[in-house]
């Protein structure tokens, strides 16, 4: 037990360092405020009947291609992929962006307006 006790000491004792270091506090505190302005544009998106359009539109388009779109949500990310092609839907404090990728490298990015439709989105990244 005397290995147990001395690692859950250490421990405790690294959490009290880093509560008092103000960067550490700082920094914790600026994360919290970007997932807080993140946070209702992420429900948004994974509630919208754009988001539902825009899989919709990407199961029937892998279908004509003949090649498999994967698709998963990482965190409050949408990510459809294609190949060496990606398409990501990403909230952010000021709304929802699109980011084009192409082997791993952001070609562009797009505002998404959620009232529009999403199939316009996957034609866009497709062709």
């Amino acid at each position: 037990m005397g290995f147990l006790d001395n690692l859950e000491s250490d421990l405790k004792n690294l959490e009290k360092q880093e509560e008092r270091d103000p960067e550490a506090q700082k920094r914790r505190n600026a994360e919290r405020a970007s997932v807080l302005a993140v946070a209702p544009w992420a429900e948004k998106l994974k509630k919208s009947p754009y988001t539902q359009d825009v899989l919709a539109t990407a199961a029937r388009m892998s279908h004509q291609l003949r090649s498999r779109i994967q698709v998963a949500w990482l965190d409050t990310t949408l990510k459809l992929e294609l190949k060496e092609r990606r398409l990501e839907l990403r909230p952010t404090a000021d709304g929802i962006v699109a980011a084009f990728l192409r082997d791993g490298k952001e070609e562009k990015i797009v505002p998404v307006d959620l009232n529009s439709s999403g199939s316009a989105l996957v034609q866009e990244w497709l062709t």
